[in-house]
């Protein structure tokens, strides 16, 4: 009879959450902001100086996102 072997089933990461976040050293889990790819002409200086920085999401939001990227 074979020895049956029971592996941790490995979780699937989020495919759109791993392109949008990511973790810190710390593990802290960041994004950037959304609106500066295109259009920026209709923007002034300082709000697209402020779009290009990444920033902290919130703690409830990043235990949602840190089960969906478990290996990041």
């Amino acid at each position: 009879m074979p020895k049956i072997i029971n592996k941790r089933i490995k979780m699937k990461t989020h495919s759109g959450a791993k392109k949008r976040f990511f973790v810190t050293g710390t593990g802290k889990v960041r994004h950037y902001h959304s609106g500066h790819n295109h259009r920026l002409s209709g923007k002034n200086a300082a709000r697209r100086r402020r779009l290009k920085k990444d920033s902290a999401i919130t703690v409830v939001h990043a235990k949602r996102v840190r089960s969906q990227i478990p290996y990041k």
